[in-house]
């Protein structure tokens, strides 16, 4: 039993809505040993090991399914097993997770095995912790992998705790995720400690453990300060202790004298109780209690000793939100027991765990303990009289087993006033008051009291959990702070899959939201741009990059194109988006990834609507799009459709619904909205550059998308208008999509088409242009492609007739052979009707494209389907003939009238190509300034020697 594989899911993904592990799992010899044919004893033995199983519901939906998952029938198989041991383990190590799926693959005994996690590297060792554990409860002559018989199951599982403590979130921390949550404000941990932020973009709240994004420096800088702390209080007339700061034994001494006994003595900068030594009495007890605090400052402070309990009051925002009454871990004798099993029964309280793994802490006979027992008089051994309580701790802190009451509803209004005072006084949004008092519920002016210590960083879980009383949502009224009522916690989010025209949708929709003032961030398949400045390069439409825009405080807007790659390997970054949509579902990508068909690939991208919660926008004329609306949960669905006459768009419609249609007119066709009762006309197709004049249909149905999400996202009308009508396809603003060159004497499409529906598509918009002369085509397809995938391809080509195609393959060959994929793609053309005289294999892409220039000649149309983009289109600019091909490119000729195309040609046209005239070479001048290219409604006219 092996793991061949692994994946971790940080967002949504087809598997969850949330992060999940998926684990490829080799069960070899065990797929035919099942937990019945292993025994009760191996489930015996499991059920001893993790006892929380018991209570699995599985697939039964109540305790104790899984156990009869086990045991009845046949049983079941250890992929499943594993499934529930490594969410178990997580519960134990103090995580809340119940989710898991196990099923075969299409090889047997190979199972993908899914489960929930909270902190990634958590759930990985979670997974190995569970392998190795069933491992060692198999028979002998089964284990067969390279075990370790001396596996100690409470070790591993004690120490796999304590991993996971380590890299947990701080109980406070957790506690205002978790209130983010419940909220749902979306969170992202920044670092592996207590950095979170709050929100996305420029929403984003930060906080550190309980200090805020809000908390003053000089604040912080205080409340760390103790002597100066204590003087500010004490100028304001707040009660506090007498107190002196020393840096040597005989000074803490000397100091203890002038305050007088008894004294407490505590690191100058210390936390969580470390370090405390109080109820000093002598001047070696002084001497002991400096030595002690100076493990972990070197200065000391020395102060007066407080009589009463120990109280932490908690302010945010100007107000008291909790009071605590902490007292130090303890035992009560009962007369019978000795402390050692007083303690052994107080940690069997099952709120009692590891560090902070529980909101309470187990008791430790540890030093301070037994030198606390000493003083008694007392040994682990000795046994407490009736009610008599034995502390084992200094200090009331919970993380050393101290425990707490709520006295929110009973202090003292003179107290409660008091603590918001101080809070103030240093200057912190959030603070806590540490506030020694014999009752609280009295007033500090009557009966006396102190501060001892105000805290910048306050932890919450005392309030959030107390051993005693009602807990205080301390966390929500921190966030209500953060983010009053009314404002907002995210900024809007788009979200663009499909198999084609992802990157122009979403450059499209970035610009339309650029022009309308937003800042806005977008994810692309070039790189991540903030605000129109590309700041990240290369392919990123996965989590990682949408994270990076989530992340920017400055962004107003994203806008995040998303792949099947990205979904495949990690799902998305984000639990939610508010526009989601699917352009189109096309055969590419398919026989990668376990992902074979288009009802597959559609379950993978559907995830964007799934979880899209304001606008859905689907695609109506592809029907693996159209049926990802009942799977949505979106506050509406926008069908987009090139059929006017589309009769579920046409009832959705009548039903209330958004739709964004083509209809015709007399002066073209108009890009129309419905919504609801309303019909707005936006714009001519004509109108809209990217759409060459309305030839381009894909690029029109982009826009109708792009106009659809901008028009969900509340952009005004005329904010889409502008939008539309100032963005083409440059390679400026959509490197790689439908690049126009003209400025040579022949006109090149420049595209980064890689599958059967992109070419087709661009084939498509060469038959709607009329070029005066050939029609030249570099053709590729990426060598990761199935054989049948590349035959669509060149089938595709095959459409738009080009006079001449030059096969080459992309740099990479991606396991290919060197001349693989130009030789598939010229046996698919021969196979479609393409003489083989008019082919040519050019394997090199830079030698390809080089070679299709220099064929060219004026009034051609030279398509080049690209991978390099960059080098692509600097050849295509840079281009000059070089003495071997017909023309050159000279400078002259830019302000030559564009003579390559002419008017669209009918649906139904199946004229032959028109062919290029052909002079005589010695009638004309091949590399001359006196070759120009002028239109007389035929064709071209060249300038010759002769003037003929």
């Amino acid at each position: 039993m092996r793991i061949l594989d692994r994946s971790v899911y940080v967002g949504p993904s087809h598997y969850a809505h949330f992060p999940v592990i998926r684990l490829v799992l080799d069960l070899g010899v065990l797929e035919a040993w099942p937990t019945r044919r292993l025994g009760d004893a191996f489930v015996d033995a499991l059920l001893q090991a993790l006892p929380g199983l018991r209570e699995h519901g599985c697939s039964y939906g109540e305790p104790g399914g899984f156990v009869r998952r086990m045991t009845e029938d046949e049983g079941t198989w250890l992929g499943h097993v594993l499934e529930h041991v490594a969410i178990e383990l997580q519960n134990v190590a103090g995580a809340h997770v119940t989710f898991g799926k196990t099923r075969e693959t299409t090889q047997p005994g190979v199972y993908d095995v899914v489960f929930e996690y909270e902190q990634e590297d958590v759930g990985i060792e979670a997974a190995d912790v569970a392998l190795d554990l069933l491992q060692s409860l198999l028979p002998a002559e089964l284990n067969l992998a390279n075990f370790d018989p001396s596996f100690d199951l409470e070790a591993r599982r004690d120490g796999f705790i304590r991993f996971a403590q380590r890299r947990a979130l701080g109980p406070s921390t957790a506690s205002i995720v978790k209130a983010a949550e419940d909220r749902d404000i979306p969170w992202l941990r920044l670092n592996e400690h207590s950095l979170i932020q709050l929100g996305y973009g420029c929403r984003q709240q930060r906080i550190q453990a309980t200090i805020t994004g809000r908390t003053s420096h000089i604040a912080v800088e205080l409340a760390s300060d103790k002597e100066e702390t204590n003087r500010i209080l004490s100028h304001l007339g707040l009660p506090v202790p007498r107190q002196r700061l020393v840096q040597s034994a005989e000074r803490a001494v000397a100091a203890a004298e002038r305050i007088g006994y008894p004294v407490v003595t505590k690191p100058y900068n210390g936390n969580h109780g470390r370090g405390v030594s109080i109820g000093l009495t002598t001047p070696d007890d002084v001497r002991a209690g400096f030595a002690r605090a100076q493990e972990h400052s070197r200065s000391v402070i020395v102060e007066s000793f407080i009589t009463g309990h120990d109280h932490r009051m908690v302010v945010v925002d100007g107000e008291l939100v909790a009071v605590s009454k902490r007292e130090p871990g303890k035992v009560v004798g009962d007369g019978v027991h000795t402390v050692a099993q007083l303690v052994e029964i107080v940690n069997s309280d099952p709120r009692r765990g590891i560090g902070h793994e529980k909101v309470l802490t187990k008791l430790s006979l540890d030093d301070q303990a037994t030198g606390l027992l000493e003083k008694l008089g007392y040994t682990p051994d000795t046994v407490p009289a009736a009610g008599e309580d034995v502390y084992l701790r200094l200090t009331a802190n919970l993380s050393t087993g101290g425990t707490a009451a709520d006295m929110t509803d009973v202090v003292h209004p003179d107290n409660a006033e008091m603590a918001v005072r101080a809070i103030q006084a240093i200057g912190l949004d959030v603070g806590g008051v540490d506030f020694l008092t014999p009752d609280i519920t009295q007033s500090y002016k009557d009966i006396g009291g102190a501060i001892c210590e105000v805290n910048a960083a306050p932890g919450f879980r005392m309030h959030m959990a107390p051993s005693e009383g009602r807990p205080r949502d301390v966390a929500g009224r921190m966030l209500d702070m953060l983010f009053p009522p009314g404002v907002a916690t995210t900024i809007p989010i788009a979200a663009i899959t499909g198999t084609n025209g992802k990157t122009t949708t979403s450059r499209l929709l970035a610009h339309i939201h650029k022009l309308a003032g937003k800042r806005v961030g977008l994810t692309t398949t070039d790189g991540v741009y903030i605000d129109g400045q590309r700041t990240v390069e290369g392919d990123m439409t996965g989590p990682t990059s949408a994270r990076i825009v989530l992340r920017d405080p400055a962004v107003e807007v994203a806008v995040l194109e998303t792949a099947r790659g990205g979904l495949l390997r990690a799902g998305m970054a984000m639990r939610h988006v508010d526009v989601g949509a699917v352009l189109n579902i096309q055969p590419d990508h398919l026989g990668q990834k376990g992902i074979d068909t288009l009802d597959q690939l559609a379950e993978i991208k559907r995830t964007v609507v799934e979880i899209a919660t304001d606008t859905a926008v689907l695609n109506a004329d592809d029907p693996h799009v159209l049926r990802m609306g009942a799977y949505t949960k979106a506050r509406r669905v926008c069908y987009v459709t090139l059929d006017p006459q589309h009769e579920l768009v046409r009832e959705h419609i009548r039903a209330g619904g958004c739709a964004v249609a083509l209809e015709g007119g007399v002066n073209g066709q108009m890009i129309t909205i419905y919504d609801g009762e309303k019909h707005i006309p936006l714009l001519w197709t004509h109108l809209i550059p990217a759409t060459l004049e309305g030839r381009a249909t894909f690029n029109v149905q982009n826009a109708m998308f792009a106009a659809a999400m901008a028009y969900a996202m509340g952009v005004r009308l005329e904010d889409i208008r502008h939008g539309l009508r100032t963005f083409d396809t440059t390679f400026f603003q959509a490197p790689g999509r439908l690049n126009v060159y003209d400025e040579h004497p022949f006109k090149v499409l420049f595209d980064y088409g890689h599958n059967a529906h992109a070419i087709t598509a661009l084939c498509d918009l060469v038959n709607r242009l009329r070029p005066v002369g050939r029609r030249l085509c570099v053709l590729s397809a990426p060598g990761d492609r199935r054989d049948e995938d590349i035959l669509a391809i060149a089938k595709a080509g095959a459409t738009a007739r080009f006079d001449h195609y030059i096969c080459r393959r992309d740099d990479s060959p991606r396991g290919r052979g060197p001349s693989e994929v130009p030789e598939l793609l010229r046996d698919g053309l021969i196979a479609n009707g393409v003489s083989p005289d008019a082919i040519t294999i050019i394997i090199d892409e830079q030698e390809a494209i080089n070679a299709a220039l220099q064929m060219a000649q004026p009034g051609d149309l030279v398509l080049i389907f690209a991978d390099a983009l960059a080098r692509g289109w600097k050849q295509i600019v840079n281009f000059r003939a070089d003495g071997h091909g017909a023309f050159a490119a000279p400078r002259a000729a830019r302000s030559v009238p564009r003579a390559a195309v002419t008017e669209e040609a009918p649906a139904d046209d199946d004229r032959p190509p028109t062919p290029t005239p052909e002079l005589p070479s010695s009638r004309w001048r091949s590399m001359g300034d006196d070759v120009v290219v002028t239109q007389d409604g035929r064709g071209v006219i060249l300038k010759s020697e002769s003037n003929d």
